[in-house]
């Protein structure tokens, strides 16, 4: 296995309103990013990301019962069997984020991650869901009418090229799962997001590049671009960025258009940077008995 990995992220517009119905959005961006998996392949990308839910809006906008319609059983559902034949047709690896029902009406907001060989390997249920009102309009972040949080830890997945870890969107606010991944084994931690300019932009290029040092791994951040209507709640400021265990920005996009960004990964960089810092060696877990105490 090579020390050398290319990392691809795409970050998308979606074109559809979401007046729509659920049929038309998500065959609409599965086109679209078939597309887009393609060209990074193309440029030379091993494990590509896409953004949180990519075959849709972000439906959280709202509180509508419509969205239930667009979430499938993973990995029986026909989008992660889709995407096992195209990561297997062009040998790489491919996190797939998208909404996930379970048995007859159970959701989570969930990444699946499949091998270069179009193999399932499992999936992350994203654990820290938010219900946050934007604007004055009644729009917001209403993820707990969608989803529940996650049941299944914070997996490593080790694939053909690294060890893949998945955290999604607000996820990222709690360093805690982000040690975890790192405790784990994780080379290259994915973080596929929808989120608006005036809420958390300030926080973007902060929080994720501080996992990436604390925890000594690279970190690939994905958020889409433009507006959605009908709700138009901000602007989806895009900025996908791959970050390396020093917090230097090794690839950034563009703020307001579709792109594919290609960044390289050095697996030589993780250990310089481990034995450098030790942070794995000095922490003190028998310490931290208050972090999971329910204190006021």
């Amino acid at each position: 296995m090579s020390d050398t990995v290319k990392i691809g992220l795409i970050q998308a517009k979606h074109d559809v309103d979401g007046n729509e119905s659920v049929a038309v959005h998500k065959e609409k961006a599965i086109e679209k990013h078939i597309k887009l998996v393609r060209d990074a392949a193309e440029k030379g990308a091993n494990i590509i990301c896409l953004q949180e839910i990519f075959y849709g809006p972000y439906f959280c906008a709202e509180q509508n019962t419509k969205w239930y319609e667009s979430a499938e059983e993973i990995p029986n559902g026909p989008t992660t069997k889709r995407f096992q034949e195209l990561a297997k047709e062009l040998g790489t690896v491919i996190v797939l984020p998208i909404y996930e029902r379970e048995g007859i009406a159970t959701y989570y907001n969930t990444a699946a991650v499949i091998d270069a060989d179009g193999s399932y390997l499992g999936k992350y249920r994203k654990q820290h869901i938010p219900h946050v009102g934007v604007g004055d309009q009644g729009c917001g972040f209403w993820e707990k009418f969608y989803f529940k949080p996650g049941n299944l830890g914070y997996p490593v997945f080790d694939t053909a090229f690294a060890k893949v870890g998945v955290y999604i969107c607000y996820d990222r606010h709690f360093p805690e799962g982000a040690r975890i991944l790192g405790l784990k084994g994780a080379e290259v931690v994915f973080n596929p997001s929808a989120t608006v300019a005036g809420l958390s932009e300030y926080l973007w290029k902060l929080e994720q590049p501080a996992h990436a040092v604390a925890n000594g791994y690279f970190l690939g951040a994905i958020n889409r671009v433009g507006y959605e209507g009908p709700w138009n709640m901000g602007e989806f400021y895009g900025q996908s960025y791959l970050v390396d265990p020093r917090g230097n920005f090794v690839a950034m996009a563009s703020r307001d258009q579709e792109e594919v960004i290609i960044g390289e990964m050095n697996k030589k960089l993780i250990r310089e940077v481990r034995d450098t810092w030790q942070f794995y060696r000095d922490r003190r877990p028998e310490t931290y008995e208050d972090m999971t105490a329910l204190l006021p």
